[in-house]
């Protein structure tokens, strides 16, 4: 063992005015997260007393085969640890590291078989309910005046959500017994997103193969800090996209990843084509008709304001479930895949409205433990892993709180902190972190 000496800690102490210190609140932060700590807690508070110093973090180092126990990298972390975690964080339950041994396999098979049983009535029923919501929407979007569009543009968003989740069960062959009913209703329920369907399932199972893996993972991922700082105008596009932009940062993954032939293995190519070809038409065709009748206001209105929304969705899912300051990204030669699927994906509850339009895709670590679990199946296979891994899950209502740290906190990575903030490395060049951190709420 050695004791670290290096860190720097911010330690303070805040009581009401006229009170002893036996009440007063104490907290240890390290330096780098401190201002953001004590702007949430003390800035607006006259009242306080507050005692603050730098002093040496005197947490013990392990040797190379245990884990460090720090507030900010978790891996043996006590119940007051996690409290506070989960108060910074905006989470209900931070999970326990997973230890070694457990396996995939292990989890798996602790999950009731009916859990992975496809029903042919539920899946139809989920079809009903997104193109009914989605019809709706659009009646709602055409009689709405100017000034009730915004909740008309996102209701529709999220029930044209529904779609996307209809076609993901169908890429993960959870969705009907027959595959090629699968494929046509996968392709068919992406075309109003412009979403290739071939390419983005490709794509997926790699996401699923190596969830929250460095360089492997094709769903998000830390910022490279050589990358970062290897040029002015990228470092502040990332940081604008990393940022205020983050919650539509899914547009710039649809275009990266899904058009270009040359990101694809030559036995994919021709359901590539395939995919590819049917966008381009439902572009050519279902595009001029919009416009044809309501002319380009109607284009915008009726296509692009819910396909932003669904952006919105897909982007916030998708930082939602792998996305927090304790859960890290590892290298392919330390990733282990039952803890990165059951403890490095993240359970969040939104209003239930959002979790019926979406089909459930916010229960989504059984969906990691097992791709092939039907949507309408997930909660009960959810109800299945916290009865018997219920200390290792990751838990959270959505909530200011947790977009603001996902958005604030989480950027560049760092093999001990997991992120290190963009205004730790350039704050001359991340003033749209500092904007969020200003004037995004606090409530969680």
């Amino acid at each position: 063992m050695a004791l670290r000496l290096s860190n720097p800690i911010l330690q303070f102490e805040a009581r009401p005015r006229g009170l002893s210190t036996v009440q007063s609140s104490r907290a240890r932060i390290p330096l780098s997260q401190g201002l953001f700590c004590w702007r949430r807690k003390f800035a607006k508070k006259e009242n306080l007393l507050v005692r603050a110093a730098v002093v040496p973090d005197t947490t013990l180092l392990l040797s190379d085969n245990e884990e460090q126990n720090t507030l900010f990298s978790p891996n043996k972390s006590n119940e007051e640890q996690k409290r506070k975690m989960c108060e910074m964080y905006g989470f209900t339950q931070i999970g326990d590291p997973m230890p070694d041994n457990i396996t995939l396999k292990d989890i798996m098979e602790t999950l009731p078989k009916k859990v992975f049983e496809i029903d042919d009535m539920k899946a139809w029923k989920s079809v009903l309910i997104s193109a009914s919501s989605y019809a709706l929407g659009l009646f709602f979007i055409s009689k709405a005046p100017w000034y009730l569009l915004p909740i008309a543009w996102a209701w529709t968003g999220t029930a044209v959500t529904g779609f996307f989740v209809i076609g993901h069960d169908c890429a993960h062959k959870s969705f009907a017994k027959n595959k090629l009913l699968e494929d046509i209703v996968g392709t068919l329920a992406f075309l109003p997103l412009i979403y290739p369907y071939e390419p983005w399932r490709f794509k997926h199972d790699k996401h699923h193969a190596k969830t929250n893996m460095l360089k492997e993972d094709t769903a998000w991922h830390p910022v490279w800090e050589e990358e970062f700082k290897s040029s002015t105008a990228l470092r502040k596009a990332i940081v604008f996209g990393y940022g205020p932009f983050r919650p539509w940062m899914s547009i710039g993954h649809w275009l990266t990843w899904h058009f270009n032939l040359n990101k694809f293995r030559p036995n994919e190519i021709a359901r590539v084509k395939i995919s590819l070809a049917c966008v381009y038409a439902f572009m050519a065709i279902g595009w001029p008709l919009i416009i044809l009748k309501s002319g380009i206001v109607g284009w915008f209105k009726f296509w692009l304001m819910p396909w932003l929304g669904y952006h919105f969705w897909m982007s916030t899912f998708t930082m939602v479930h792998h996305t927090a300051p304790h859960i890290p990204f590892k290298n392919a030669e330390e990733w282990n895949a039952a803890q990165a699927q059951l403890g490095g994906t993240v359970h969040c509850n939104y209003p239930r409205w959002i979790e019926i339009l979406c089909h459930d895709i916010n229960v989504h670590i059984p969906h990691h433990v097992s791709p092939r679990i039907p949507s309408y199946n997930l909660r009960a296979a959810h109800e299945s892993l916290q009865q018997n891994w219920g200390k290792y899950l990751n838990e959270a209502n959505w909530n200011w709180r947790l977009m603001k740290t996902i958005m604030t906190m989480c950027h560049v990575y760092n093999k001990d902190r997991y992120y290190v903030p963009f205004d730790d490395i350039a704050p001359q060049d991340s003033q749209p972190i500092a904007f969020l951190k200003k004037f995004m709420p606090e409530f969680a």
